[in-house]
């Protein structure tokens, strides 16, 4: 009798081990293998980095996944794209503009349809550091949400949001989200046109802001579990940007992680889908509404979209506690009857 308990018992653990093992065989490529996510938003810059020397994109994306002219929303302003960058869908659907997000109007809070990813990051990790940097103010008054307890930092120039950056980790601070935007790039082309050698000036000084916050994050050591990400709201004309051309409608969007694919990301790529990333990335079931993807070769030779209405799921983890509970129990169970048969 106590052989066949014993044997029982035995065949329960390895059944126990071996659904463990099938779990985490399932698991899709790059969902949740990151514990810090690092947006780098530079307006107005477009695929301009084809077109100017720049060695810190080539040295930080070299091999890793990017694509120059990923596309835009069809109106190529900064309040309807960094709207859908920051939350996941398109500019029709949350109604953001250069108009509705400055200090004109109520700052934007979180019962408000269309939550930005720092809302849902904020409630997947109750007491993470989160943070923004910007140079443009209506991204931080009327996009990201003002009672999450996002750490907010605005300046009027882009050499002091870097400053602020560096000083920030500098500080020891280990944010768990970060979203950073620069602005003197947009700047350059409305002062002196999105083809002209001034544009193409500050994208290069954009590139090497674009290594500094990087090496202030790595000298901290929070490279290795970190995802980095660079993209554009949208690129330029002589004559602006808001149209459709080729010049306003490409942006830059390339992506930097351990799990990260040495790939040109396909055609069909958006900015918007910075926010399918960063929450993939992080173990954050995407929002059903959201009209951002995980470009499928990014992580993984091939993965499935992983969609959820509760961005919060924590079923896998009981789950597993509990299998390694009952693994503990039995083994113990198991060593009892063989020291009574002894």
């Amino acid at each position: 009798m106590k052989k066949a308990i014993s044997v029982i018992l035995t065949a329960l653990i390895a059944f126990s081990c071996l659904s463990i093992s099938f779990a985490q065989e399932d698991k899709q490529a790059g969902f949740g293998d990151y514990e810090h996510v690092f947006i780098i938003g530079i307006d107005g810059l477009g695929a301009a980095l084809t077109k100017v020397d720049s060695p810190n994109f080539d040295r930080i994306f070299k091999d890793n996944a990017y694509r120059h002219d990923a596309k835009t929303e069809y109106i190529t302003t900064s309040g309807q794209n960094w709207g859908s960058i920051l939350t996941g869908v398109d500019y029709e659907t949350h109604g953001f503009n250069n108009s509705n997000t400055d200090t004109s109007q109520p700052k934007r809070v979180s019962d408000s349809p269309n939550n930005s990813i720092f809302y849902y990051v904020r409630k997947a990790f109750p007491d993470a550091k989160l943070s923004a940097f910007t140079h443009w103010l209506n991204i931080e008054h009327g996009i990201i949400e003002s009672d999450i307890g996002v750490k907010k930092v605005n300046r009027w120039s882009d050499p002091m949001v870097e400053d602020a950056i560096v000083n920030y980790f500098q500080m020891g601070n280990a944010p768990k989200l970060m979203f950073v935007q620069l602005d003197d790039v947009d700047h350059a082309a409305h002062t002196y046109g999105g083809f002209s050698d001034e544009y193409y000036e500050a994208a290069k000084t954009a590139d090497t802001r674009l290594g500094n916050i990087y090496d202030a994050i790595e000298a901290k050591g929070l490279m290795k579990d970190s995802l980095f990400i660079l993209v554009a709201d949208h690129g330029e004309t002589d004559n602006g940007h808001g149209g459709q051309t080729k010049e306003e409608s490409s942006a830059v969007l390339a992506v930097a992680g351990h799990s990260v694919n040495a790939v040109e990301l396909n055609e069909e790529a958006c900015n918007r889908d910075v926010a399918a990333i960063a929450l993939y990335a992080l173990g954050i079931y995407i929002p059903e509404h959201f009209t951002a993807t995980v470009p499928d070769e990014l992580f993984g030779e091939s993965r499935e979209k992983t969609v959820e209405p509760n961005p919060i799921d924590t079923s896998e983890k009981i789950k597993h506690d509990l299998l390694y509970i009952f693994i503990r129990f039995a083994n113990l169970i198991v060593g009892m009857f063989d020291f009574i048969e002894l």
